[in-house]
């Protein structure tokens, strides 16, 4: 078994596990993350500080998609 499934689903961001907070999924482009809701507002208003985390994550090298400017604010 590996350390991940040991732990189970952990936050990004903060490595809180599911068995102790609640935790959102992020997919996109069959990749996939999970967030708590703490640590949330932080990849909303700071994305660029979780990068390396979301690449960790199994995400594409670059820029992640979350990272992008987007031209509406």
């Amino acid at each position: 078994m590996s350390k991940k499934e040991e732990q189970g689903v952990v936050c990004l961001s903060c490595g809180r596990s599911e068995s102790d907070f609640p935790v959102i999924v992020l997919r996109l482009a069959g990749h996939e993350a999970h967030i708590c809701p703490q640590c949330l507002p932080a990849l909303i208003h700071h994305p660029d500080r979780l990068t390396e985390k979301l690449i960790a994550a199994g995400w594409e090298s670059g820029t992640p998609p979350l990272a992008r400017p987007t031209g509406h604010h």
